[in-house]
């Protein structure tokens, strides 16, 4: 029996260029890394323009006017569902839409303003906002108390423009039902 002994030649072959196999095996694995690349691509290129690179809402930050300007009591505006408040020289503003579906509540003037117990204290009303879809009934300080409302009216926040005076409301900032912006 006799032992082979491996050749100097067999030993450089493995050193040397790689060989057919090899070489196929890494352009398979390069070609399907190639289309996995792409398919993601695709796939990414798919999903991204479902997404709208504009937002079409109108801006949730914007200038209602000069404060001298503004009519004493309430100024609703229609195109915002937002009821504007102004007591002398301090503003509020609270949302016109019902916490119930959204409907657009209506300021309704009392023809004598009632005593109301809110929060533990006492307190004239001399107004109040009613929803025409579903009966909800809020207090002049946007409190529910009838209806099948949840939740009370929503206060945003009102401030003073640096640049121009004019008042701004932020409909992405809300406050409590106790803010007041005093000019």
């Amino acid at each position: 029996m006799k032992l082979f002994k491996k050749s100097e030649s067999t030993e450089k072959s493995k050193i040397g260029p790689p060989s057919n196999e090899s070489r196929r095996s890494f352009l398979l694995k390069l070609g399907l890394g190639g289309m996995l690349a792409g398919l993601a691509g695709f796939g990414f290129q798919s999903f991204r323009s479902l997404i709208p690179n504009v937002l079409y809402e109108p801006p949730q930050k914007f200038k209602i006017g000069i404060p001298s300007l503004l009519a004493e009591g309430v100024t609703f505006l229609e195109d915002k569902r937002l009821y504007v408040f102004k007591e002398g020289k301090s503003f509020y503003a609270i949302s016109g839409a019902c916490t119930h579906l959204g409907c657009t509540v209506k300021y309704t003037k009392l023809n004598q303003p009632k005593q109301v117990e809110i929060d533990g204290g006492k307190k004239t009303v001399p107004f109040e906002f009613h929803c025409p879809c579903h009966g909800s009934k809020f207090y002049a300080d946007g409190t529910n108390y009838a209806g099948p409302a949840p939740r009370p009216l929503h206060w945003y926040k009102v401030e003073m423009s640096p640049d121009d005076g004019q008042l701004v409301v932020n409909l992405n900032d809300e406050v409590d039902q106790n803010f007041r912006l005093t000019v």
